[in-house]
């Protein structure tokens, strides 16, 4: 099968997929193509990140290389980490600040300005009469490749393509929504941290979007108490499915009896199921609604988590058809006191590359990816709950609506029947 062949495999409503699309090279270009430079939003960073003007970030859109900067006169900026010259990389720190606002090219000191556009050239001109462009050289015309940029609370997307739909139409108003309670107030940027998973993007996105195994390969949350399938929760999605978010109910401190939680799972952790410090667990409510875990997953590219106290921004970066990085942005608020920050610095051991919930999730990616190596024929068996996408209320874990989701979408966007 060629790749667009394996993308009309997958099935229109989304209930099954060829293993091939983690395995195909020309899917993976494919993707590049119709995806990440289609009508799709990429999320790139936060504004915090860049909070000053001459600031930036370097990331990628898909597997293009990006950087994100604060203009002088304020604005979010998008451009191809690739000078017009040579096309050799301009930016080389993941994160950096310009004095004088202008970003240069190291190899022949071609200089742009904050927008991407071109503002000075070495010996432009020549020398003594020597050398130098041609008098019709104009700089207006070698400016760097921009993308357009568009926000929702301090969120900040990009897209290639000019025809994309405004962003608050491409997330929908649930979406912005969510965004926006978990997002009411100014941030403070906490830190990063990357992951390296041998497994495709694809695998990652699913794995964000299954309520299914939270309880069970998470044998940390029964254990302590912090979820269990039962719980009173809501799974949210957009119109078409590929947006979608699972809001989690903290329960009343005074009726929690761990055994419960421990009792719904269908397996137990092994050894002595103790902490030494138990604050790591501890959640203080900040917002009217006691939602103690929020995880939304962005098509395609973002996940947005509370997890207790824990607020982060997991951005998916495919590298590969077997290679996916994953940037955490943790974060709090401006207004956070000293405690706070302490708080949430604790509650952050429970989320991460080798957080005490989250390091089985790119483990369980890799274990996909070893399994079905050989056979991209077969496909993925996803009817739990029926075949359909639609929003549900308690009990969570109980079906697949919002992997379901993830594929249509993927399929909507990708496939040419």
């Amino acid at each position: 099968m060629n790749a667009q062949e394996i993308i009309n495999k997958i099935d229109i409503n989304g209930n099954h997929s060829p293993f091939a699309t983690y395995l195909d090279e020309d899917v993976f270009k494919l993707e590049q193509e119709n995806l990440y430079r289609g009508k799709v939003w990429s999320y790139i960073g936060l504004d915090v990140e860049v909070p000053q003007p001459g600031d930036y970030k370097t990331t990628f859109v898909g597997d293009t290389p990006i950087v994100l900067t604060r203009g002088e006169d304020g604005s979010l900026n998008a451009w191809v980490n690739r000078c017009a010259h040579k096309g050799a990389v301009i930016c080389r720190e993941r994160h950096g600040h310009s004095d004088d606002g202008a970003f240069t090219c190291v190899y022949h000191q071609w200089a742009y300005d904050a927008k991407g556009d071109l503002k000075g050239v070495p010996f432009r001109r020549g020398m003594k009469g020597q050398g130098g462009y041609a008098k019709d050289f104009d700089m207006k015309n070698h400016g760097l490749e921009t993308l357009r940029v568009q926000t929702v609370a301090q969120m900040i997307f990009a897209t290639f393509d000019p025809e994309t739909p405004d962003l608050e139409e491409f997330l929908g108003e649930k979406m912005c929504e969510n965004i926006r309670r978990i997002m009411h107030k100014p941030l403070k940027l906490i830190g990063h941290t990357r992951q390296f998973m041998k497994g495709n993007w694809k695998a990652y996105a699913e794995n964000s979007r299954d309520s299914y195994h939270g309880a069970l390969l998470h044998l940390f949350y029964p254990t302590f108490g912090i979820y269990r399938q039962g719980q009173i929760s809501e799974g949210i999605t957009d119109k078409v499915g590929c947006h979608n978010y699972f809001n989690v109910s903290a329960p009343p401190k005074e009726d929690l009896d761990y055994k419960d939680y421990a009792d719904e799972a269908n397996r137990e952790m092994q050894g002595p199921h103790q902490l030494q410090d138990t604050r790591v667990l501890n959640f203080i409510p900040e917002r009217d609604d006691n939602v103690a875990l929020s995880i939304q997953s962005l098509f395609p590219s973002v996940v947005l988590q509370q997890i207790q106290n824990t607020l982060a921004a997991r951005q998916v970066l495919p590298k590969s058809t077997n290679e996916t990085e994953l940037v955490w942005t943790f974060f709090g608020y401006e207004d956070d006191d000293a405690a706070m920050d302490e708080h949430r610095l604790r509650n952050i051991n429970l989320v991460g590359p080798a957080g005490l919930i989250s390091m089985e999730d790119g483990e369980a990616v890799e274990l996909v990816q070893n399994g079905v190596h050989r056979d991209g024929e077969l496909r993925s068996f996803i009817e739990m709950g029926g075949n359909d996408v639609e929003d549900y209320t308690s009990p969570m874990g109980m079906d697949e609506n919002a992997v379901r989701g993830f594929w249509k979408g993927y399929r909507a966007v990708m496939a040419r029947d």
